[in-house]
């Protein structure tokens, strides 16, 4: 009986680390606006990789999920880096002179937002709903500690299973 106890307290523990590190590492998510369609539908689950950027920074591209302060938790694409120079003009986006090609947004923005250099430990993110996002075409921008993860896999509904939800930078600038 004693033998029972101690395997059953053995895999109660190991139960409970599992859970802990699961935890510490993923989060699921789920998408509540239009803001990102057409990548996400509302009601999609999204798998978040919390330690990713443990390991390095956010990179152009990047689906990321932030805390917004008072409104919960968004979910936008981040656009451009610390130190890149972005402007919105033409229904495109440049980043420091370059035009973005980007095939993920449901229609060019209809707004235009003058040259501004992006601060240190700063991130401008917009939503692939461009004309329909909360993002920081409205003069926000997200800093670096408010960053929770990067989206990773999209979980549910089945149909829409799928791992690539993020565009590296070589994929996105053309030439000016």
């Amino acid at each position: 009986m004693k033998a029972f106890f101690r395997e059953l307290l053995i895999t109660i523990v190991i139960a409970a680390v599992i859970a802990l590190a699961w935890n510490a590492t993923f989060q699921t998510f789920v998408i509540f606006m239009t803001s990102m369609m057409p990548t996400f539908q509302e009601g999609q689950r999204l798998l978040v990789n919390k330690v990713t950027y443990f390991f390095g920074e956010p990179e152009r591209g990047d689906v990321v999920i932030f805390d917004s302060g008072q409104n919960g938790d968004y979910i936008k694409r981040i656009i451009a880096l610390p130190g890149d120079n972005v402007e919105i003009k033409e229904e495109a986006v440049y980043i420091n002179g370059s035009r973005l090609d980007e095939p993920y947004i449901k229609s060019p923005p209809s707004y235009t937002i003058a040259e501004r250099e992006i601060p240190d430990n700063m991130y401008f993110v917009l939503g692939d709903n461009r004309n329909n996002s909360d993002d920081s075409h409205h003069g926000w921008l997200v800093a670096r500690g408010k960053i929770i993860g990067k989206a990773w896999l999209s979980i549910w509904p089945i149909d829409r299973l799928d791992a690539s939800l993020n565009y590296p930078l070589q994929e996105q600038l053309t030439s000016s």
